[in-house]
């Protein structure tokens, strides 16, 4: 926004120097304080063993780099409360509902947001990377868009797809590979 705001103000017919540099000193400042974040969040990491492990295995999946993989396991609180993948979408605001009333009311289906907007604002740019980079997200992407004609309608289905794929890798503790039918293995009771 700062960097809009400092381009404007250059491009302008009336450019003034203070203003110029206000906006230079503003965006040095914001600067400075995202990476002192990115090393306080780095240092809270490194101080639990376990959560380093986890973050390489949230990390391993196309597309999601460590500060996405942080934003989600804050959002989630590591997923203590969810029970499955269906309340994380839901939680996420990534399910998808459908208005009908009798026989004379019916939309078309879209996506709740009723959820966290963080979560869904956060996998927005990992999903596009997984469609460029991954060749299963890629074949997904295509196949809703051959069959829909929405670009959206498919991102929106990746990014469901890669906060499913975070739960299930988060659970199960296995890293991510590109040949694997992932699900989540059901913890069983066995009596004697």
């Amino acid at each position: 926004m700062l960097k809009n705001q400092l381009h404007a103000e250059r491009t302008s017919a009336t450019s003034s120097n203070n203003s110029v540099k206000r906006t230079k000193k503003r965006i040095a400042v914001i600067d400075l304080q995202e990476k002192e974040i990115r090393e306080e969040i780095t240092v809270l990491i490194k101080a639990d063993k376990a959560l380093v492990e986890k973050m390489k295995i949230v990390s391993s999946i196309p597309g999601i780099g460590s500060l996405t993989a942080v934003t989600i396991i804050a959002e989630t609180n590591g997923f203590e409360l969810i029970k499955n993948k269906r309340q994380l979408v839901s939680y996420a605001g990534l399910d998808v509902r459908e208005k009908t009333s009798g026989t004379s009311v019916k939309s078309k289906p879209r996506i709740s947001k009723r959820g966290n907007r963080n979560l869904r604002k956060v996998m927005h740019f990992p999903a596009l990377a997984a469609i460029r980079t991954d060749e299963r997200f890629r074949n997904i992407f295509l196949r809703i868009v051959s069959k829909h004609g929405i670009k959206m309608k498919a991102i929106v289905a990746i990014q469901r797809k890669l906060l499913e794929l975070t739960y299930i890798l988060w659970k199960n503790n296995t890293y991510y590979d590109s040949g694997f039918e992932y699900y989540v293995v059901p913890s069983v009771a066995i009596t004697v």
